[in-house]
């Protein structure tokens, strides 16, 4: 017994993939701004806080705070990209930034503690 296989019917044709919008790539600059620069800032801010607020040595204190910012800088990152618009992906995290750096500004003598 063998059976005749049907001829194979053609694949449908492709859409053309259309063109993106200066709009959609505009709001992806932004974000990848936020995610690098504004990221930076947070990172940078949650070092110079943690390294105030750990309860460990001075050497101790530095290094943890410093591990831990590569840490924040890829959260920000990644809520960079996932919030609802551009505008909230740079201010929410710059928000922070300024709050954790302003603690760390306001108590300077903290990080000199042993």
């Amino acid at each position: 017994m063998t059976q005749t296989l049907a001829p194979a019917a053609s694949a449908p044709a492709r859409k053309p993939r259309p063109t993106l919008s200066w709009r959609y790539r505009g709001e992806v600059a932004v974000r990848a701004f936020a995610a690098v620069v504004i990221g930076y800032a947070v990172a940078y801010a949650s070092t110079a806080f943690l390294t105030l607020v750990l309860p460990l040595g001075r050497n101790d204190r530095v290094v943890t705070a410093s591990l831990l910012c590569f840490f924040v800088w890829c959260g920000v990152a990644m809520y960079a990209f996932a919030a609802r618009t551009p505008w909230r992906a740079c201010w929410a995290p710059a928000l922070w930034a300024i709050a954790l750096y302003g603690i760390a500004a306001l108590f300077p003598e903290l990080g000199a503690r042993p």
